[in-house]
C-alpha cells in the first residue's frame, strides 16, 4: 500500500482505494487525494454524496446488464428501440460507446467480459445463458456479436455465435480493419490481416 509522508492512515486509505481505479497509480492517487480535500465542499463532499447514491440506486439490468436506477433499464423499456436486434457487448463502457455514436437504435446484451481460460472465466461466469434465453424471441430476427477484437473477444464471440446456431436468426459480427483516418504505416499486423480478410466490392 502507497504511504504518505505523514503516515495518515485515513488519508493512506483514500489513496489505497483511489489507485485500484483503473488508470490511476499511487502518484495519481496522492494527487487526486489531496485535489478532494483542498476542495471539500466543491467536490469531496458532493463525490461522496454521489458515489452513496450510486451504490445505492444504481443496479444491473435484469433483462441486458446496462447500469441504471430502473429495473429493466431505459432502453429496455424504450418502445421505440427496434426489438428485432440484439447486439453483444462485453461491458457497459462498450454499450455507452455505441449509444454515444448514436447510429444503433436496438437492444443491448452485456456479457460482462470475456472467456478466459487463462483467468479461470468460463461460460458460466458470464451473462451468456440469459443471451440464449433472449434469442429464443420469435420476434427477433438478428444479434450482432460485438466483442472487442482481441483473443478472449473472439474466442468468446465463436463460443456465443456457437449456442445461437440452433436458433432462425441472423448472427452478424462488427467489421474489423481500417479505421477511418488511418494510415496503413500505422497500422499492426493483426489489423492489416483482418482488414484484408474482410475486403469488400468498392
Amino acid at each position: 500500500m502507497y504511504k504518505t509522508p505523514s503516515n495518515n492512515n485515513e488519508l493512506d486509505h483514500l489513496i489505497s482505494l483511489l489507485s485500484k481505479i483503473p488508470g490511476l497509480g499511487p502518484r495519481s492517487a496522492r494527487r487526486a487525494a489531496l485535489q478532494l480535500i483542498k476542495k471539500k465542499d466543491s467536490l469531496m463532499r458532493p463525490l461522496s454524496n454521489a458515489l452513496s447514491s450510486v451504490a445505492e440506486n444504481v443496479h444491473p439490468c435484469v433483462t441486458c446488464g446496462n447500469l441504471d436506477v430502473n429495473n429493466p433499464c431505459h432502453i429496455c423499456k424504450n418502445e421505440k428501440r427496434d426489438r428485432t436486434i440484439i447486439c453483444v457487448i462485453e461491458d457497459v463502457a462498450d454499450l455507452w460507446a455505441l449509444e454515444r455514436a448514436g447510429t444503433f437504435r436496438g437492444l443491448y446484451h452485456v456479457v460482462g467480459g470475456t472467456l478466459s481460460a487463462l483467468d479461470g472465466v468460463g461460460p458460466t461466469d458470464l451473462n451468456i445463458n440469459l443471451l440464449i434465453t433472449r434469442a429464443a424471441d420469435p420476434n427477433l430476427r438478428e444479434i450482432i456479436i460485438a466483442t472487442n477484437a482481441t483473443v478472449d473477444g473472439q474466442t468468446t464471440a465463436h463460443y456465443i455465435t456457437e449456442q445461437l446456431k440452433v436458433f432462425d436468426i441472423e448472427i452478424s459480427r462488427l467489421a474489423h480493419g481500417v479505421p477511418i483516418g488511418g494510415e496503413l504505416d500505422y497500422l499492426d499486423d493483426g489489423t492489416l490481416t483482418t482488414a484484408l480478410n474482410s475486403r469488400r466490392p468498392f
